[in-house]
């Protein structure tokens, strides 16, 4: 392939405003003041596009000590009054859709449409939210004796702090902060540095919604130095992370022994079951499509493809020949359908997935290499007939591979699916009720997805079990975790 960063592509992106970067701490949008700078690169082009102010230990604080305020009024606000700004802030993502996803391009590097639709689809999470809140209920009990009266009442936790990644920048974060502040919770967020745009979007749009000072807080600085800081805070009272299952690890049990409610939703390392009664060229098209969207950073992108032995030919064929014809480039190119990898880091990394592979006798399909010199450029990679303990089969990628390989029974596949300690998403292809059925029971995964992607709307639920994460994200559970149970009874 050809390198598909130009010179005049350079020139469209310097062209660009990008989104003015800040904290926002209660209320106010904080930069300059001799803090701490870190640059922004363009991952298309290797440029710096801005400078991220990070937040001194005085933000910290002032963040906290402005959310524990906003916390005791923001508490006893009106349902329809959060609902109100939650509803705002969805009109303010659709007006606002082409600068904020354009600004996500550049920061991140997904391609423009993929960016865009991100920001349209979290609207959709701030109406689902804005109703939600508003049903918020608690129960009667039936007493035992006639001059007793006992309720159950759901009251917000607390404050809150959040820590969201880079591959969906927008749509992390505004899940986290619309729970919070629609339970009656006040929240401070650290967005990921790299990509930050999204978040200071976020800020100011419910800055401009009437969000009342202090509810919601953004900061900035070095990941471990700022997560800690915040989670040790005596008026902390709920952790929610979005990332690596390593970090996510340590953070929980930070959290754990403050005794701190949590949220985590990890890495996968999703199992893809093609039945050979599936529907083979339909499955290998949204396949294919899902695996190199954003080039396969996704934390429930297919990453291990199993296919029943009648059919992997077949299967194979027709995932390369969709394959084949993705166009990788810069994504602010509307012509782009896979922009580069967010990280220059990231290049080495796909690089060793595939060495490991052709070790260990593997067939590279296509791709396996990196693309020019100039961004963060992989080509889409299809690897055949792999051994399991490959490592591509046995660590998450997070990059544009798919890895295929041959599959016999279903108490052997599903046996293979479950033997890795993640547990998030799950991909099952068949024209069968009875491999359906057996499918749903006996995979290991937060979510199942049968013959389509049906996962991440704002009305069902999201997360995964095992080292995948505790807690689901969307859904009528959406604020188990920023609410608390209180029983109360009454004698007369």
């Amino acid at each position: 392939m050809n390198q598909p960063a130009s010179i005049e592509r350079n020139a469209v992106t310097k062209a660009i405003a990008y989104e003015d970067l800040c904290l926002y701490i209660d209320g106010e949008f904080v930069k300059d003041g001799g803090r701490r700078e870190q640059p922004v690169f363009n991952p298309a082009t290797g440029e710096v596009i801005a400078q991220l102010p990070h937040a001194s230990k005085t933000d910290l604080d002032r963040a906290l000590a402005a959310a524990s305020r906003a916390f005791k009024t923001w508490r006893q606000s009106s349902p329809l009054d959060r609902s109100r700004i939650l509803r705002r802030v969805a009109e303010l993502s659709r007006e606002r859709q082409q600068d904020i996803g354009r600004n996500i391009t550049l920061d991140m590097g997904k391609p423009i449409a993929e960016a865009i639709g991100e920001v349209v689809v979290c609207a959709d999470h701030c109406d689902w939210h804005a109703e939600e809140c508003r049903r918020i209920y608690g129960r009667v009990i039936l007493p035992r004796m006639p001059n007793v009266r006992q309720m159950v009442l759901r009251e917000p936790v607390g404050v809150c702090v959040a820590f969201t990644p880079w591959n969906f920048p927008y749509n992390q974060a505004i899940r986290k902060i619309a729970a919070a502040v629609g339970a009656g919770c006040t929240i401070v967020i650290k967005g990921p540095e790299d990509a930050p745009s999204a978040v200071v979007a976020i800020a100011r749009m419910f800055h401009d919604a009437g969000l009342p000072p202090g509810v919601l807080n953004v900061v900035w600085g070095v990941p471990h130095e700022v997560s800690e800081y915040l989670i040790k805070a005596p008026d902390v009272r709920k952790v929610s992370f979005t990332g690596s299952v390593p970090i996510g690890k340590q953070l929980a049990a930070l959290a754990g022994s403050h005794m701190k409610r949590i949220t985590m939703e990890l890495g996968g390392h999703s199992p893809v079951i093609v039945f050979d009664d599936a529907d083979v060229d339909r499955a290998a098209r949204l396949l294919s499509n899902f695996k190199f969207r954003n080039a396969g950073q996704v934390c429930v992108s297919p990453t291990r493809f199993y296919v029943q032995s009648r059919v992997y030919d077949a299967f194979v064929a027709k995932f390369l020949d969709y394959t084949k014809t993705i166009k990788v480039g810069p994504g602010i190119d509307p012509e782009s359908s896979m922009g580069p990898l967010a990280h220059d880091r990231r290049l080495p990394a796909m690089e060793q997935f595939v060495e490991d592979a052709r070790k260990r006798g593997a067939t590279v399909e296509t791709g396996g290499e990196r693309i020019g010199t100039v961004g963060n450029f992989f080509a889409p990679t299809v690897l055949t007939n792999l051994p399991d303990d490959a490592m591509v089969m046995t660590s998450e990628p997070f990059g544009p591979i798919a890895p295929m390989t041959r599959f016999e029974t279903i108490d052997e596949v599903l046996a293979r699916a479950n033997s890795l300690p993640y547990g998030l998403s799950s991909y099952v292809f068949t024209t069968s009720t009875k491999n359906a059925l057996a499918a749903q029971n006996g995979i290991e995964a937060g979510m199942v997805n049968v013959n389509h992607f049906g996962q991440a709307l704002p009305e069902t639920p999201f997360g995964g079990i095992k080292d995948s994460g505790i807690g689901s994200e969307g859904g009528s559970e959406t604020f188990d975790g920023y609410l608390v149970t209180k029983f109360v009874t009454q004698m007369d």
